[in-house]
């Protein structure tokens, strides 16, 4: 039976004990596991050292499936190996040891009616001793699908009376995607309050993103006119492992990178940096408000957003660890480096950086924010003060910890501003080391390390125990994460990342750069068109196809030259446009297609004229204009912010108006045909530029729609098969007015419907993408070989 030792603060050094406060009862579910042996048991132990000095009085309860017999005895093995801080004197520690492994006690929880017991246990002990119950905490070490039958039971049968709390601590992974994380919420909400859950993510404990948030506020006058867009060229978030996944594989597999580590760890640290400041740190509330708004404001992600890498051991160790055969192919990936941007007043433009990965050249984590230098300085370097100099690099770096320096630690740039850190829990580094951090010396900044160095865990367990809730993830908090990651996940599932070799040896492979709102490889991989031996044919070979498709001229080439060559087309047009009639009218179509031809327009044709040009909508759906599913929405993000284009050159539809959507009595579609023949000479747009559904529709033209079609009408109100239904499009008729239409197809997807479309005649009805044939001017078809050669 377990013996339970109520220590007063003698225990700790004090002569005189304090009035109790209660029984704490904490239950370790998962005791014999990884994560408990290496740090959950250590978290335990300190707050018994933290805490018990003061009054409170604890058991800890280790539980698993495992047999109690071997359970006790993997439990003390872990036990065995706690250790103290250094203030502690090795005799004493010897003491307090002993005296935790005697509140300690292993027992095996399976059915509803070891939870029974368990609840009875406690109760008849507190009885037994007279003791007021302060609270219960429930520690899920376990895998997340055991979390909702622990729940129940707990909810049933093991809840503390009603004068004290509990607390339920959950470990991620928090779901695999929007929906499986909605749907585990849901499941825990029918057991548990919010104010009773705590998410754990432990880079939220470690001691250099834990002063993100102070070190913003205790320096705000020095940072105030810093921290934004005019001042910071880009924030660069990174946790890097030398290790890989062997071990770990059947968790890997299904999770990857991106789940692993970005989604949960670096997206947090990355709203620590970005968002607001609330006027309270530590009120959880004022907290989420604040990280809430710096979610809502990050672009969508897409495919473009992230390079992906896996380490070449990797299929091998899938093959082994999970008997597949030797010809399965592993497509997870474990290295990525992705572009967030975030659309507010103090954000945009400024890229951040995420990236992780195992198999690296180190292990290092570290937040750095670098700002822009436009100094001009005329003294040469070799005299210039490097600490001091505004042409030296200027940056702040929390350095969570390994690499270079090997612990955490906070640099400030020598020639930006000295700090204010908190005296008593962080100092500066006197003597500086001859070490080379980031481009600078070490020398060249203002250096701060903790006094004592404590783990996440101990530090993240004693906030569950002081009910330090600003220092979880809540329910918003994680599904509006993965609002942000399941798009991007959903893109790349198909995507075949890079070989890497691993460690030192993958020198630049594994590099990338910036392009507009896209990220790609400094180090391009040539693709092999023709896989035959000996073939050597490369895309270079087969750079620009010129053919025919459905009697009108056909380009074709790899995705990067077909969308370089559709936007020298483009400008082409306009050019002669702007000649002949002084002004350019461009009609174009949403979705994920022509966004690379977007962003190629905006970062690459310079001489573009858009002055002259007005900017047209093929088709729109039926919601507000900022909606991220808009056309307009993403032609803003991707084209029209980037690029100098006048307002009333500007024309998106009108699909909604008088507070509400697509409604006919607001007569949307007709108000756009009149602005169209009133702006557009004989309603002919210079280009049209199109897409192909899978289905043959065109534009917002769904197969057997009985608007659009044919008639008079110039706009029309359509429905579509896929949410959300309604639309407003340009009218088949009106299209074939334009003096050349574009027709833009890409991806292996599009492949079946491109044969079919090479087969049949005039058939608008039954395939929309068949009635496109400019009266009088001229159809031209872009097409990527995935979409015309599979």
């Amino acid at each position: 039976m377990l013996r339970i030792i109520i220590c007063a603060a003698s225990l700790l050094g004090s002569v005189l004990a304090l009035e109790p406060q209660g029984h704490v009862s904490i239950i370790l579910l998962g005791a014999t596991g990884d994560l408990a042996k290496k740090y959950l048991w250590q978290g335990l132990f300190q707050l018994y050292l933290d805490e018990v000095g003061r009054g409170h009085s604890f058991s800890f309860h280790g539980a698993a499936l495992t047999p109690p017999e071997q359970g006790q005895r993997l439990m003390t093995q872990a036990l065995d190996k706690l250790s103290c801080p250094p203030d502690i004197l090795p005799e004493r520690c010897l003491q307090l040891k002993g005296q935790f492994l005697q509140l300690s006690q292993y027992r095996q929880l399976q059915t509803a009616e070891d939870y029974v017991t368990l609840s009875k246990d406690i109760e008849a002990r507190l009885q037994q001793l007279g003791l007021r119950e302060y609270g219960r905490i429930f520690y899920f070490s376990v895998p997340a699908f055991a979390y909702a039958s622990i729940a129940q039971h707990i909810n049933s049968s093991c809840r503390p009376g009603p004068d004290a709390w509990l607390r339920v601590v959950l470990e991620k992974p928090f779901g695999h995607d929007r929906r499986s994380a909605q749907e585990l919420s849901k499941e825990l909400g029918t057991f548990f309050r919010e104010e009773e859950m705590y998410r754990v993510d432990h880079y939220l404990g470690k001691q250099a993103v834990a002063q993100i948030l102070p070190f913003r506020d205790q320096n705000w006058r020095a940072l105030d006119r810093l921290w934004n867009r005019h001042h910071v060229d880009r924030v660069e978030i990174v946790m890097k492992e030398t290790v890989d996944a062997e071990g770990r594989i059947s968790f890997y597999e299904e999770y990857g990178v991106i789940r692993d580590v970005i989604q949960n760890h670096l997206t947090e640290i990355l709203t620590y940096v970005a968002m607001e400041l609330p006027k309270n740190l530590s009120n959880p509330e004022e907290l989420l408000q604040c990280k809430l708004q710096t979610f809502r404001a990050l672009r969508n992600l897409d495919k473009g957003s992230a390079v992906l890498g896996q380490y070449q051991a990797y299929g091998g160790q899938v093959q082994k660890e999970l008997q597949k055969p030797a010809s399965y192919v592993s497509l997870t990936p474990t290295f990525a480096g992705v572009l967030l941007q975030i659309d507010n007043l103090r954000w945009e433009g400024v890229p951040f950086i995420l990236m992780s990965g195992k198999a690296l050249d180190e292990r290092v984590g570290y937040v750095r924010i670098v700002f822009k230098n436009r100094a001009y300085c005329t003294q040469s370097e070799s005299h210039r003060d490097s600490g001091k100099s505004q042409c030296q690099p200027r940056q702040i770096i929390f350095y969570i910890g390994h690499g270079t320096l090997g612990s955490p630690a906070v640099l400030v740039s020598r020639n930006l501003f000295k700090p204010s850190l908190p005296s008593g829990s962080w100092q500066e580094i006197q003597e500086m080391p001859s070490l080379q951090l980031f481009g600078q010396q070490l020398a060249d900044f203002h250096a701060y390390r903790p006094r004592q160095e404590r783990d996440a865990y101990s530090v993240l367990i004693s906030h569950i125990f002081h009910r330090r809730k600003d220092h979880f993830i809540t329910t918003e908090n994680l599904l509006a994460s993965w609002d942000v990651w399941t798009p991007l996940l959903d893109s790349i599932a198909q995507e075949v990342p890079r070989i890497y070799p691993g460690g030192t040896s993958n020198k630049h492979l594994l590099d990338f750069e910036q392009e507009g709102s896209q990220v790609a490889f400094v180090q391009r991989e040539v693709e092999q068109l023709v896989s035959s031996p000996g073939s050597g044919l490369m895309p270079k070979d087969f750079s620009v196809l010129k053919a025919k498709f459905r009697e009108s001229p056909l380009i074709s080439a790899w995705p990067e030259k077909l969308i370089a060559q559709l936007a020298l087309d483009i400008e082409g047009a306009a050019e002669r446009a702007v000649r002949r009639s002084g002004e350019f009218h461009l009609a174009l179509s949403g979705g994920a297609s022509p966004v690379a031809l977007f962003q190629r327009l905006a970062m690459r044709h310079y001489s573009f004229p858009w002055g002259h040009t007005h900017l047209w909508l093929v088709d729109e759906r039926c919601v507000p204009l900022t909606d991220p599913e808009s056309n307009f929405q993403g032609l803003h993000v991707h084209l029209l912010q980037h690029i100098r284009l006048p307002y009333c050159n500007i024309h998106p539809m009108p699909v909604h108006l008088h507070r509400r959507l697509c409604v006919e009595e607001d007569q949307g579609a007709e108000l756009y045909a009149k602005e169209i023949s009133a702006l557009v000479t004989n309603s002919s747009f210079d280009l049209v530029l199109l897409g192909v559904g899978t289905d043959g529709h065109t534009a917002s033209l769904f197969p057997y729609s009985p608007n659009g079609l044919d008639g008079e009408k110039l706009v029309v109100l359509t429905e579509s098969p896929a949410k959300p239904h309604q639309r407003m499009s340009l009218s088949l008729p009106l299209i074939n007015r334009a003096k050349k239409v574009a027709v833009l197809v890409m991806g292996k997807r599009k492949k079946e419907i491109t044969q079919l479309v090479s087969r049949v005649g005039h058939e608008p009805k039954k395939w929309p993408i068949s009635g496109v044939l400019p009266a009088s001017g001229h159809l031209v078809w872009y097409m990527d070989y995935d979409a015309f050669l599979g």
